[in-house]
């Protein structure tokens, strides 16, 4: 059997058709939601990483691929960011979504007094792209045991770091409501802390459901198919 059939039995079967269709119900989502956004500048800033993601994807594919299941985390969390940049973060009408289901806010639920789109997503940050960072550090750094679960928690506590240091500057280049659109504090001084513990917290998960599962099962999955990605074919 080639190590490409190998890589697709360890995974699951229609894997990759799956994958497609998510691929293009993304691309349906931000092209429709691209057409009007809120606020034309802040949604061009906003998109400007998730280009810069998918050209690093595109011109890596052939030295590093991701599985299945990190292909559809990764289009999940870029359809979550979609719906951010087309409002603003700070503007997402869930309120207003849950109401019209409900007939009254979730705000209210828990006692909210903000829009708390942007915390959902940094928590989706850790919580999505937690997993398929590991894949990264398997297969690229060939770590193993504690490390395979904690270096993906630290890059993803310093990349949002990095991200927040990125939006200050932002915001202090473009100044006025488009530097506050993007920096998305929404009066609260320590926005940016919150940000990054949310998004701490999603990868601490990730990895302790990770570790979880890798126990239940003896084995750890994605380490055997990072394996498996670096044999060279043969019949």
């Amino acid at each position: 059997m080639s190590a490409q059939a190998q890589v697709e039995t360890l995974q699951w079967p229609g894997g990759r058709k799956i994958v497609l269709i998510a691929a293009a119900a993304y691309a349906i989502l931000w092209i429709v939601l691209a057409i009007h956004p809120s606020d034309r500048s802040a949604w061009l800033l906003e998109n400007a990483l998730v280009l810069a993601l998918l050209c690093l994807l595109w011109f890596i594919r052939h030295q590093f691929r991701f599985s299945n299941a990190a292909l559809l985390l990764i289009l999940l969390f870029l359809s979550l960011h979609t719906l951010g940049a087309h409002y603003t973060y700070s503007e997402v009408p869930y309120d207003q979504w849950w109401q019209a289901q409900t007939g009254h806010t979730l705000n209210s639920v828990f006692g909210w007094e903000r829009n708390h789109y942007d915390r959902l997503v940094h928590f989706s940050y850790g919580l999505l792209l937690a997993y398929p960072i590991r894949e990264f550090f398997l297969r690229i750094v060939e770590v193993r045991g504690f490390w395979a679960y904690f270096l993906p928690l630290d890059f993803t506590l310093s990349t949002s770091a990095l991200y927040e240091l990125i939006e200050w500057g932002a915001a202090m280049i473009f100044g006025g409501d488009l530097g506050m659109h993007y920096l998305g504090t929404q009066g609260d001084i320590w926005d940016a802390h919150k940000d990054m513990a949310l998004a701490a917290l999603g990868a601490l998960l990730a990895m302790l459901i990770t570790a979880a599962i890798n126990a239940r099962v003896q084995r750890d999955i994605a380490w055997e198919w990072s394996q498996r990605m670096k044999k060279p074919t043969a019949d």
